[in-house]
């Protein structure tokens, strides 16, 4: 077998990690926040501090699991960036985003971006034991339980000084979300992280009621799939499969039951990550690649590049977990689809961010912009290289 691992260290070392090294601004700091698709790149672009965040994590990461110091400088400049210019020294939290010159831009405070902050601080203290980002990261877990939580849960948006505002940022598909299953998600990624670096027992005790919420109100067992846009109250607002957020929910969750390593939880929960691989397996994987999601039950045949990625991670893990090889060969064949039609062939470029039921990328999306970011696409190398004794 032509190992996943193997390639994925050929793709990472040739593509991703030389692509977003010439992103770094020098004059500014931090990375440049937009490159159209054809290929220009706008140095007075909007920084998104999501972007910064998740360029951070990725450097820091993949220091840690290539072994390669010579990554370090990047993942310090978004560090310096991040401390410098995203965190708000008045009110506190980290902004939405900055203009190109590190003055603020959106001064929004949302609990998704505080907790990218948190999964990035924390990878960064794993890669360089500095002890004042995992106090920064600690200042944001403070800040979330404090200032963004209700007794149900996670709430959304708030302005500068954190009173609530409406949720425009997570709200998609006609609906306005007062709690959305992506921010529970990322904000149980952030502490899972940060749990495992540093052993910190608040976030673990959050990580039992985050879980205790994905079984009870986001998990909907009779349609085994997540809910995704909620009233306050956990009542869900549409009839949408999100695909790409059920497989990586799937993995992510696995993730944080080994960091737990609690067997009562994982008797509890792993049914539910099992299930969730499953159906999307069943109902998403057409084609050698992954639908985006389903509305009132038609399907966006759209082929986004973060779900291909979550895909292949996905799939991966519950090989690894069941030992049922057509997970295998369904990441196998989604990392072919991905090389041959997501991966943009033209020099100086990354992966396009999606392709239509016809593999074209007919939107013409910008190839880096505040959501588009080496964040899925770097970690599914990450996670291949780093299960390669598994293989």
């Amino acid at each position: 077998m032509n190992c996943l691992s193997d390639r994925a260290r050929k793709h990472i070392y040739e593509v991703i990690l030389p692509f977003w090294e010439k992103l770094k601004d020098d004059k500014y700091g931090g990375y440049y926040g937009l490159m159209d698709f054809d290929l220009n790149i706008d140095k007075k672009a909007v920084k998104g501090c999501i972007l910064n965040s998740r360029i951070m994590w990725f450097f820091s990461s993949a220091a840690l699991i290539l072994k390669d110091a010579s990554l370090i400088p990047y993942a310090k400049h978004a560090y310096e960036f991040m401390k410098k210019y995203c965190f708000d020294k008045i009110n506190g939290g980290v902004y939405w985003s900055l203009n190109y010159d590190g003055t603020p831009c959106d001064t929004t405070k949302h609990t998704y971006n505080q907790a990218f902050a948190i999964y990035a601080l924390s990878t960064y203290y794993a890669l360089t034991k500095d002890e004042e980002a995992i106090r920064l990261a600690n200042e944001l877990y403070e800040l979330i339980e404090s200032k963004m939580t209700d007794e149900l849960g996670y709430l959304e948006a708030f302005t500068i000084d954190f009173l609530p505002e409406s949720n425009e940022k997570l709200s998609e598909n006609g609906v306005m979300a007062e709690k959305t299953m992506n921010t529970l998600l990322h904000v149980f990624e952030a502490y899972t992280e940060c749990v495992r670096v540093s052993g910190h027992e608040g976030m673990r005790k959050r990580l039992y009621f985050m879980l205790d919420v994905i079984e009870k109100k986001i998990y909907n067992p009779s349609l085994e799939r997540q809910e995704v846009f909620f009233d306050r109250e956990y009542n869900s607002l549409i009839d949408l499969h999100s695909y790409g957020h059920d497989i990586e929910t799937a993995w992510l969750v696995d993730r944080c039951l080994e960091v737990l390593d609690e067997k009562e939880w994982y008797d509890r929960i792993s049914p539910i990550t099992r299930a969730l691989s499953k159906k999307i397996y069943e109902r998403a994987y057409v084609n050698h690649s992954l639908y985006n999601e389903c509305e009132k039950g038609i399907d966006d045949k759209t082929r986004i590049w973060w779900v291909q990625a979550e895909a292949i991670v996905g799939f991966f893990n519950n090989y690894q977990k069941t030992g049922e090889s057509v997970y295998l060969d369904a990441a196998t064949d989604i990392y072919d689809f991905v090389m041959n039609y997501i991966v943009d062939k033209r020099e100086g470029s990354e992966w396009f961010e999606s392709v239509d039921d016809n593999f074209e990328p007919s939107n013409r999306h910008e190839i880096v912009e505040p959501w588009k970011c080496p964040y899925h696409n770097g970690r599914m190398c990450l996670e291949l290289i780093n299960r390669e004794s598994r293989c």
